[in-house]
C-alpha cells in the first residue's frame, strides 16, 4: 500500500492552520465595497450625465415653438430634447456661417459689438480663447510636459498653451519662452499662468484625458508606461509659427 503523502509541517512539528476566511460582518464588508467599486463610478456617470442634460434643457427648452417641442403633447416630459436640439442649431448655424452670406451677417454683428466698450472687449477676448482652444490645426491644450515647479527637485503636470509672442516676448528675459497653464489637485479649471524657456519643459506623450484623469485622481490613476519624453525645441526656419518640434532628451 502506498502510504499518504505527510503535508506541510509548522514550526513546532504540529500540521500548520488552515487559512482563516472572512467571517460574518468582515465578509458582508468586502461584499458592501465591492459593490460600491461596481455601482459608484456608474452611479455618479449618470448623475453628471443628467445633471448637465437638464440644464442645457433648462436654457433651450423655453426657445423651442411649442409646435416642435414634444412635451407639449406627450404625456411625459422627455429629456435631452433641449440638448438635441441645441446640436441641431449649433450645426445649422456653423453651416450658415461657412458661407459669405453667413460670414457678413457675423461680421456686421460684430461691427455692431465693436461700438460697445465694455462688451467690446469682453465679446473678443471670449471669441479668441474659443478659437484658439477649439481650432482643428492648433496644438493648445493638446500637449502636456513637466516643469520643474515650484522648486527645485519639485515636478508639476503642465499644459502647454502657446509659445509666448509679441510684447510678451519682448518683456521676457532671453528667447523661446512658451505659456504653460499648471492646473490645481483635485480642480483643474483653477491653476496657475506660467511663462518658461521652452528647453525647461519636458513634453510627455500623455493625452489631455489621461492628464486630467491623474489630477483629478490625486495621482491615483496614472498613465501606462510611455515613450522616451522629450524636451521642446525652438521653432526652426522650415517649422510653422507657433508650432515647436520636439527632439529626444539626451
Amino acid at each position: 500500500m502506498k502510504q499518504p503523502i505527510p503535508g506541510p509541517i509548522g514550526p513546532r512539528g504540529e500540521p500548520p492552520l488552515p487559512a482563516a476566511k472572512p467571517r460574518g460582518m468582515a465578509r458582508l464588508r468586502t461584499y458592501f465595497l465591492t459593490g460600491l467599486v461596481v455601482a459608484g463610478p456608474v452611479a455618479i456617470t449618470i448623475w453628471l450625465t443628467m445633471w448637465l442634460i437638464n440644464l442645457i434643457d433648462g436654457w433651450v427648452k423655453p426657445l423651442i415653438p411649442p409646435a416642435w417641442n414634444p412635451n407639449s403633447y406627450l404625456p411625459v416630459a422627455v429629456p435631452g430634447v433641449g440638448v438635441l436640439a441645441a446640436v441641431l442649431g449649433l450645426t445649422i448655424l456653423g453651416a450658415l456661417t461657412a458661407n459669405l452670406v453667413g460670414r457678413s451677417v457675423v461680421q456686421s454683428g460684430e461691427q455692431v459689438l465693436d461700438r460697445m466698450p465694455i462688451v467690446r472687449s469682453l465679446y473678443k477676448g471670449v471669441k479668441q480663447i474659443f478659437e484658439t482652444v477649439f481650432k482643428q490645426d492648433g496644438t493648445s491644450f493638446r500637449r502636456v510636459g513637466l516643469i520643474e515647479w515650484p522648486g527645485p527637485g519639485l515636478w508639476s503636470l503642465c499644459f502647454i498653451t502657446e509659445p509666448a509672442r509679441g510684447a510678451l516676448a519682448a518683456g521676457l528675459p532671453g528667447p523661446d519662452h512658451v505659456c504653460l497653464f499648471v492646473p490645481c489637485t483635485p480642480n483643474p479649471t483653477t491653476g496657475y499662468l506660467v511663462m518658461m524657456e521652452a528647453s525647461k519643459v519636458t513634453e510627455i506623450g500623455v493625452t489631455t484625458d489621461e492628464a486630467f484623469k491623474l489630477i483629478m485622481s490625486m495621482g491615483i490613476i496614472q498613465p501606462p508606461e510611455l515613450a522616451s519624453p522629450a524636451t521642446l525645441e525652438p521653432p526652426t526656419e522650415t517649422s510653422p509659427p507657433g508650432r515647436r518640434s520636439p527632439v529626444p532628451a539626451e
